[in-house]
């Protein structure tokens, strides 16, 4: 059985397989840059990290994008409020996503092209929708005329006449013949926007809609049609409904083959926003002694179509099952091994948790079945290295080798390793506190508070040693 993905635009599971044999073209939305990205938007990254890394474990060429918006609405005001240039404002969003995107070890992609850099690939798209007759002009701002393209909404499964003001609250400043339509080009300036964000156009001075950018960067990276677009399901409608339809109506080719969506991210069981007090980002959770591998690995813990609830209890659990993978592979590296002990079985496990590996993904990226493959071939492994003190080399080799091949999609072992070689700075920080703490608890004889602290170094992963030259620390899998 080869790879399934279900299809929002078909409301099913298909088979995959990409237009070009062997080549796969993914598209994906990315950050708008006047805010730091939250972890409910990195859920979404890492899902496409997930199946980018299972694509090419399965033999794939890979060729990704996602896109940076740095010109909308809510970067203009960010700029004028601080008096800057748009570059200005956006660039250090831009960097600070790239230093999570880093952080949580996700593959650089083959492009993330910025909004501003391909404005002149946009007027040419509004120009064609008009000599199509799939737009008009008002008001020195151009408006796609949704009563022209027969299968407007088809993604959301919303019938043209269901679609009302309301949804795309940034038009409702422009006029349009009706409601329903949505804007290409906003004309401009505008007084309360002045020459932020201006550029010149056959129609007039202004700058593209939010929707117009998608479906430009796309096409120009990875053409069209292409494989797969991807996205949270926040997006279905009225974003990335809207980029079908300019992007088919101007081209005259379907757009995207699969359409892949991520659900929300809850916060105890909430929706994340700054209002309700329970907006976190990567930077807070490393920031309070957290490792961005049990950060992935909890994200990347439930099945991309299911809502996910962050709790910390949960992070820590997440710690907790990364250092069971961590102590695994260590009792593997050091239990003792001969080139002609007897064989074990080992190698029926490795093969039987490669298969159920794969077959989980395979089953519309099953990350759940994915896991469970890898954690059953854990307890199965420790039973029976506990009946066997000496372990075949070439079977130790296999099993371990499993390990590093799983971990080229759930990419946390890896992760790890490179934590231990090169601490984050913050969470290094807070380590240092929490042992100077401890120190000053022992030196107080609150042996209580002391062993609070050390309790709550391990939850992280941290093991404290005390030596007659003070406290040490390691990872808890010491390997």
């Amino acid at each position: 059985m080869g790879l399934t993905l279900y299809n929002t635009l078909t409301r099913r599971a298909e088979p995959f397989e990409p237009l070009e044999p062997g080549h796969v073209r993914i598209y994906m939305c990315g950050p708008t840059a006047y805010d730091r990205g939250h972890i409910g938007n990195f859920r979404t990254f890492c899902a496409g990290d997930l199946l980018r890394r299972y694509l090419k474990w399965k033999g794939y060429r890979v060729s990704h994008v996602m896109n940076i918006t740095d010109v909308d609405d809510r970067t203009i005001r960010g700029a004028l409020a601080q008096g800057a240039s748009l570059r200005e404002y956006t660039e250090p969003y831009v960097e600070a996503f790239f230093q999570d995107f880093d952080a949580l070890g996700l593959e650089r992609l083959e492009h993330f092209p910025r909004a501003t850099e391909h404005v002149p690939e946009m007027i040419e798209l509004v120009r064609r929708l008009l000599e199509r007759g799939y737009a008009y002009i008002a008001e020195r701002s151009v408006y796609f005329d949704i009563s022209k393209f027969p299968d407007y909404g088809r993604l959301a499964q919303l019938d043209p006449s269901q679609v009302h003001e309301g949804r795309e609250s940034s038009d409702a400043a422009y006029a349009k013949e009706d409601a329903r339509d949505f804007v290409l080009w906003k004309g401009g300036p505008r007084p309360e926007e002045g020459e932020v964000a201006i550029w010149d156009s056959p129609w007039g001075p202004g700058r593209p809609g939010w929707h117009l950018e998608c479906s430009v960067l796309a096409s120009t990276h990875v053409g069209q049609p292409f494989d797969v677009h991807m996205g949270g399901v926040d997006l279905i409608f009225p974003h990335h409904t809207n980029e079908i339809a300019q992007a088919e109506a101007g081209v005259g080719v379907p757009f995207a083959r699969f359409w892949v969506h991520s659900e929300h991210l809850l916060v105890d069981g909430r929706r994340m926003g700054k209002s309700e007090g329970n907006f976190i980002t990567v930077a807070d959770l490393l920031q309070q002694g957290y490792r961005p591998s049990a950060v992935r690995l909890l994200l990347l813990s439930a099945h991309h179509r299911k809502q996910l609830n962050f709790t910390f209890e949960g992070l820590r659990d997440a710690t907790q099952r990364l250092d069971r993978l961590l102590d695994f592979r260590w009792r593997l590296r050091t239990h003792p091994v001969s080139a002609d002990a007897p064989h074990s079985g080992l190698l029926g496990l490795v093969a039987g948790a490669r298969a159920a590996f794969e077959a989980g993904l395979d089953d519309d990226l099953n990350v759940s079945e994915a896991w469970a493959a890898l954690f059953n071939f854990v307890r199965d492994v420790h039973a029976l290295l506990d009946r066997r003190p000496v372990l075949r080399l070439s079977e130790r080799e296999a099993a371990l080798e499993l390990l590093r091949d799983l971990d080229r999609v759930f990419g946390v072992l890896g992760l790890a390793d490179a934590e231990a070689e090169r601490l984050d700075p913050a969470l290094e920080r807070w380590i240092e506190a929490r042992l100077a703490e401890r120190e000053e608890a022992r030196r107080r004889r609150d042996f209580r508070r002391a062993d609070e602290i050390r309790q709550e170094l391990e939850a992280r992963g941290v093991r404290v040693e005390d030596t007659p030259a003070g406290p040490r620390w390691k990872w808890a899998s010491g390997a």
